[in-house]
């Protein structure tokens, strides 16, 4: 890669022996003093000399940076490795590269080198470890060199190496299970959705609640455990999942990697990423209704995640969108929502769904009060299966509400 020039010349040491060189110069002349004279012209020409040499040491080396790997999760080492190629080196050449603080290191203290010699060869190699904390598409660069001749008397800076992508993924957590189809029982619009296609019927149990049909109790369980249990059939989802995504600004609270929103992103990309591995066809949208990716494939879930990777929040405040997909499971991960918002989501799929509420007022208890309890009954008189997540738990630990049906407890302020 070419290098280009940005600032040259002579530094303050360099102009100052410059001058002085200049000034013998004329006082010898005045005073007729050749010796003096020539002390004073090879006092200003070893200036201009060190700019000669500066400069042909900045034509001579050329740069690559190399990232290993250029895709990465959060908290993941990613291996920079600068290549350096060229003439040998008359002074010294010091290189400085940049990375954001997200990416690494600190935005005011990039990692810096300095190089006196390259080998019998013509190379160096470099290298210094990033860990990013934050997902995004960072740019790790440019790579600015300063060349400076061996007395320090002249100096060219420039630019040596153009900035690079590094790609850093949402977190994925490892999950279990899939949630109850919903209208499972027999008899209902859901119950013949979930027997389309072929599948052997997993039997999962949780504890009785009211309303629950009787001939779904397991009474071996029951006998087990001591108190009625009911059978939770899971079944391939085979019209497949939309999985939306609220990416709100103003319905997320918290700052950087510990901020609601990247929270739900988390568990978004963990989700796709669990119902990939089991085969099952998954639609991730935004809030308004946005499809960020195509449904199913390996290469979908490459381009489920770095989607998720450069996902900006959004500067909407309400819910409302198009329809989501018909014939498909619902899962909706949520900010905030005020209980008037319930209303927007509900029609968008008016067969209901299941949603996790990320209860905001744990992530930032200074921002005021918790509306996930009114907004939790809302969501369920609507026929929404919910599970609430708090500042404290897990992707995994959310999963397995919906999973098990359990009703969460709320640990913001009312």
């Amino acid at each position: 890669m070419a290098s280009r020039s940005r600032l040259s010349g002579l530094t303050t040491r360099g102009r100052c022996l410059l001058a002085g060189g200049g000034a013998t110069a004329v006082c010898a002349v005045i005073l007729d003093e050749r010796d003096l004279l020539r002390v004073g012209v090879f006092v200003a020409l070893l200036p201009l000399l060190a700019l000669l040499l500066a400069s042909r040491s900045r034509r001579n080396v050329r740069v690559e940076r190399v990232l290993d790997p250029p895709r990465v999760p959060v908290g993941a080492q990613v291996d920079v490795e600068l290549q350096l190629a060229g003439g040998p080196l008359l002074g010294a050449l010091r290189l400085a590269d940049g990375a954001p603080d997200a990416a690494g290191p600190q935005a005011d203290a990039p990692p810096r080198f300095t190089v006196h010699r390259l080998s019998s060869r013509g190379t160096a190699t470099l290298t210094y470890p990033l860990q990013p904390v934050l997902r995004g598409v960072h740019r790790v660069g440019p790579l600015t060199g300063t060349v400076t001749d061996p007395l320090g008397l002249a100096e060219f800076d420039q630019e040596l190496a153009e900035p690079q992508r590094l790609v850093v993924l949402p977190r994925v957590v490892p999950l279990r299970g899939v949630p109850p189809a919903l209208g499972a029982g027999e008899g209902t619009a859901g119950a013949a959705l979930s027997h389309q296609g072929q599948g052997a019927t997993d039997v999962l149990i949780r504890a009785y609640r009211q309303g629950d049909e009787l001939r779904r109790v397991h009474w071996r369980s029951s006998a087990r455990h001591g108190e009625l249990m009911v059978r939770l059939e899971e079944r391939p989802w085979r019209g497949g999942m939309t999985l939306l995504l609220d990416r709100r600004d103003a319905a997320h609270r918290g700052r950087g990697a510990d901020s609601s929103l990247e929270f739900a992103v988390s568990l978004a990309a963990s989700v796709c990423m669990h119902l990939f591995a089991r085969g099952e066809p998954v639609t991730l949208v935004t809030e308004d209704g946005i499809e960020l990716t195509p449904p199913g494939s390996a290469f979908g879930r490459e381009q489920v995640l770095d989607a998720l990777a450069g996902l900006r929040p959004s500067a909407r405040t309400d819910l409302g969108g198009p329809e989501l997909t018909s014939g498909t499971e619902v899962l909706a991960v949520l900010g905030a929502i005020a209980p008037g918002q319930v209303e927007a989501l509900c029609s968008r799929h008016p067969a209901g769904g299941h949603a996790v509420l990320c209860d905001t007022a744990t992530w930032d208890p200074a921002g005021g009060r918790s509306s996930a309890v009114e907004s939790t009954s809302a969501l369920r008189r609507a026929g929404w299966h919910v599970a609430v997540a708090t500042a404290a738990m897990t992707p995994a630990h959310v999963w397995d509400q919906l999973v098990a049906g359990a009703a969460p407890a709320f640990s913001g302020r009312r």
